[in-house]
């Protein structure tokens, strides 16, 4: 039987990614740890938002932040979750393949 804790969690990390913003901060952090002053400019987005989103990511375990002075760094804190993407985008790939297979037997 499944655990309802694990799928409650489950429910919740993915909820905590499953927004744009959230997904360019995410392969914008790819790269490396970035201070929050280059990720608000880079996400073209208010600093509130973008702070809320941060700290909700944060939050989850899914990234990790230091403060350096009056300056905020954030991380990724598990690179696997790019596997979980790139999982994610083969499906999606492979799904509009099926759709365009159908359309073409469309008369």
């Amino acid at each position: 039987m499944l655990n309802p804790n694990l799928i409650e969690l489950e429910s919740s990390y993915l909820k905590a990614i499953a927004q744009p913003t959230r997904l360019k901060i995410l392969y914008f952090l790819k790269g490396g740890e970035r201070c929050q002053c280059e990720i608000i400019p880079r996400m073209k987005e208010d600093q509130s938002n973008i702070s809320r989103h941060l700290a909700r990511m944060r939050d989850m375990g899914i990234l990790e932040s230091r403060k350096e002075g009056v300056s905020v760094y954030y991380k990724i804190k598990d690179k696997r979750i790019f596997s979980l993407l790139s999982l994610i985008d083969q499906m999606i790939r492979t799904e509009i393949k099926e759709r365009a297979k159908l359309v073409k037997v469309l008369p």
